[in-house]
């Protein structure tokens, strides 16, 4: 089974993503599991964003489906304003903690999307990120859930350079409070050695540039 991704723009499409109708589309048109973030809710005000694209992205909806990829595009581009998708390769290392059916997870979800630089391959950054900066991540941040895709190809005439999309769940409190996102416990000495460990290996995958970064809340259907 395929996990397609695709990033949403548009006036109040977090609504319209998650109503009944929709989602039926959705279904209708392949998807046998669904999931939707939705950006700019009132909970995550203060959290840091950071956008390549413009203007910056809206929603991010993930569906898993046996079916061809572009029914779902259309049910998403019929709804608005604009919709990019690829499919990927998914990876767990942390496991997100599970919520009912149509309830938002009770976190920050942060969807971050990767450009390679030109000067690195493909295999050594997917190494350096795989293999080496995962660990740093999961042992410099408070993070519940930690899903990373490597993106294989477009589903979508409208394209974008992505090379791998990354979702991380933190406390809602990390939306405002760096010792809650680093969880570094108020210890300030803590937090900058995360800080400094963390920027050293976001750098040498070149994600410290040309990178989306869109705070999220996760609903699973």
């Amino acid at each position: 089974m395929a996990k397609l991704i695709y990033v949403v723009w548009g006036s109040g499409v977090g609504g319209v993503l998650t109503d009944t109708a929709t989602r039926a589309a959705l279904r209708a048109a392949g998807a046998t599991r669904l999931q939707i973030n939705i950006g700019g809710t009132p909970e995550l005000d203060g959290a840091m964003t950071l956008s390549t694209f413009t203007p910056p992205i809206d929603a991010v909806v993930s569906v898993w489906t046996d079916a061809d990829p572009t029914p779902v595009a259309d049910v998403l581009a019929g709804r608005s304003d604009r919709v990019v998708g690829w499919e990927v390769v998914e990876r767990r290392p942390i496991e997100p903690p599970p919520t009912p059916d149509g309830e938002p997870a009770d976190a920050m979800a942060n969807v971050a999307f990767l450009r390679r630089p030109a000067s690195v391959d493909r295999d050594e950054w997917l190494r350096r990120w795989l293999d080496d900066h995962t660990p740093v991540a999961i042992a410099t941040q408070a993070t519940s859930g930690y899903i990373q895709n490597i993106v294989m190809r477009s589903v979508t005439a409208d394209t974008e350079q992505v090379d791998a999309i990354v979702e991380e769940l933190f406390p809602l409190a990390a939306a405002r409070d760096l010792h809650a996102f680093y969880g570094s416990g108020g210890d300030d000495a803590e937090l900058t050695r995360r800080m400094t460990a963390m920027l050293d290996s976001v750098v040498r995958i070149g994600a410290h540039e040309n990178i989306d970064v869109v705070p999220t809340r996760r609903t699973v259907f």
